[in-house]
Parts: C-alpha cells; sequence; structure tokens
C-alpha cells in the first residue's frame, strides 16, 4: 500500500468563523489549532499546510476557568539584560485581546516555517465585526469549550 500524498492544486481550503464569546481560552485554542493544521482532514499530512481558514469574534469576551485570569503571567524578554516584562492575562486582556487569543492558538501550531504559514491563516477580531463576509464562512461550534455557569 502506497503512502497518499495530496498535490497543492486538491487541497480545498474552507473558512470558519468563531464566536468566542463565553468560551473557555484553553479549549478553544487546541480545536482552533487542530483546523488550521489539517488534522480533522482525512487527507492530512504532517508535513503540509492542509489547514483551513479560521475567524475568531468577540476575542474581548474570552474566559479563564478558576482565577487564572489573575494568577497566570504572560512573559516577554527584550533579550538585553533584566529585559523580562511579565503580564498577567487581565492586563493583556484588556490592552489588547485578539493579540493574546492569537498567541495562544499559535503557541499550539508547529515552530518553524510550516508553523507560520498555518498562522496566516488565523484572523482575530475583538468585537463582533470582521470584513470576511465574501469567503461566507461557516459557523464553527466548540461544544466542549462552552463554559457552564453554575447557579
Amino acid at each position: 500500500m502506497k503512502t497518499f500524498t495530496p498535490k497543492k492544486a486538491e487541497i480545498e481550503r474552507d473558512w470558519f468563523v468563531v464566536d468566542a464569546d463565553g468560551l473557555t481560552l484553553g479549549r478553544m485554542a487546541t480545536e482552533i489549532a487542530r483546523i488550521l493544521r489539517g488534522k480533522h482532514k482525512p487527507t492530512f499530512a504532517p508535513h503540509m499546510d492542509m489547514g483551513d481558514h479560521v475567524i475568531v469574534i468577540n476575542a474581548s469576551k474570552i474566559v479563564l476557568t478558576s482565577d487564572k485570569a489573575d494568577r497566570k503571567f504572560i512573559h516577554t524578554h527584550s533579550g538585553y539584560p533584566g529585559g523580562l516584562t511579565s503580564r498577567s492575562y487581565t492586563d493583556s486582556m484588556e490592552r489588547k485581546p485578539a493579540d493574546t487569543v492569537r498567541k495562544s492558538i499559535t503557541g499550539m501550531l508547529p515552530k518553524n516555517r510550516l508553523g507560520n504559514q498555518m498562522a496566516t491563516k488565523l484572523k482575530v477580531y475583538a468585537g463582533a465585526e470582521h470584513p470576511h463576509q465574501a469567503q461566507s464562512p461557516k459557523v464553527l461550534d466548540i461544544p466542549g469549550a462552552r463554559r457552564e455557569v453554575k447557579a
């Protein structure tokens, strides 16, 4: 039996839109990374970009479980001695919610040129509007990421 390798002309890319309002960040990010990578397709090849385009709206309404929003920090380093800066997820979500969600998703993609190519198919918007109506995106429902409100 020979291994099937799809050609670039045979790859079909769909567009999906995810409403992040009330979704848990980590659970949503893993599903979106799976779609961007193309692992949901039967023709998946790990050495090729098989993924679909994903649009995330309402990134500012994302939820972190427990008290991770205050306990968990995002660290960046300038490369100079003493150049470490830390910011909590609460501060990061107030400043740039789209960048925070984008970084969480792209952190789950491969760390090479292929992962960078996959990350270009991700569009994240803090509000409910997006300029990709012409692509007629399908709604992607992620039921496992919906935050259940306990009474």
